[in-house]
């Protein structure tokens, strides 16, 4: 069982990784959009705001939130503690 869980842990951790970059790769891309719209201006610029808004956005978010969520998993599984501080030993 401890197995399955380091090879699970380490399967979420590389797709948690990869989905998280994506979802930034993404998120710069559509901001050079938005600067790319304000540049040119008019109906143009609208249009493309207005594109990145209800067609890319969306699916940033979907992937950014399926991404944490499977890194929590992960967390999870290989019995990752985040916010606490390490324990020191007595000596």
């Amino acid at each position: 069982m401890k197995n399955f869980r380091k090879k699970a842990a380490y399967y979420l951790s590389y797709i948690y990784g990869t989905g998280i970059a994506v979802s930034l790769f993404v998120g710069a891309l559509s901001f050079l959009g938005y600067v790319a719209a304000m540049i040119i201006g008019g109906d143009i610029a609208t249009d493309i705001c207005t594109f990145i808004y209800k067609q890319i956005y969306p699916v940033i978010i979907y992937i950014s939130s399926l991404s944490v969520l499977l890194g929590l998993v992960k967390m999870y599984l290989a019995g990752e503690k985040s916010l606490v501080p390490p324990k020191k030993k007595k000596q």
